[in-house]
């Protein structure tokens, strides 16, 4: 069973954006960058792939899922195929139509189907990369989450996990300083 894990920069007060998709204020800084670089290489999307020089095949995640209003970031940025290096790109959304690559998937079902399924498939591991309601909606097939904590507050914004009280509980199994940010790994815990 190939694992799903939720890796995303948070505020202190559980938002992954402002309101109206706000990420400016978050902290991308060269440790944070070098950070990922090597731990989650495949997180980082393919043109600042390219532009570091990481070019090594995915070691950890082969597919990444997202929600509509994440892709939507991508694409006003020009990027039709963020994770082009990666073999599945896959959106959740049914308001967009047009727009994206022929390497990225668009799926407007349910996306907790779409998910078991990738869990069940061969490869390396499924990476959710943004969409709180995505995430409130596979919250019972997360296995792990990465918690690029911020220093900041935002005081409102797109929540970390949107929909339903359904309380689940995860256990810390790692936390690292990297300079302002602080990066945690928690794993899903069994019941």
């Amino acid at each position: 069973m190939r694992p799903l894990t939720y890796l995303v920069a948070v505020s202190q007060d559980g938002f992954i954006a402002g309101p109206d998709g706000q990420t400016d204020e978050f902290e991308q800084g060269p440790a944070i960058i070098e950070h990922i670089a090597e731990h989650f290489p495949e997180t980082l999307p393919t043109a600042a792939r390219q532009h570091l020089g990481i070019d090594d095949k995915p070691r950890r995640f082969d597919t990444v899922i997202m929600g509509g209003s994440t892709y939507q970031l991508a694409l006003d940025q020009g990027a039709k195929s963020p994770y082009g290096h990666l073999d599945r790109q896959v959106v959740f959304s049914r308001h967009l139509t047009s727009g994206f690559a022929r390497d990225v998937e668009l799926h407007s079902d349910n996306p907790i189907d779409v998910v078991r399924e990738l869990k069940a498939g061969d490869g390396l591991g499924v990476w959710l990369c943004g969409g709180g309601v995505i995430a409130g909606a596979v919250l019972d097939e997360i296995d792990e989450l990465v918690l690029k904590r911020q220093p900041l507050v935002l005081g409102s914004g797109r929540p970390l996990f949107a929909g339903r009280y359904h309380p689940r509980r995860f256990e810390l199994h790692d936390r690292q300083q990297v300079d302002a940010v602080t990066v945690e790994r928690y794993r899903r815990t069994a019941g």
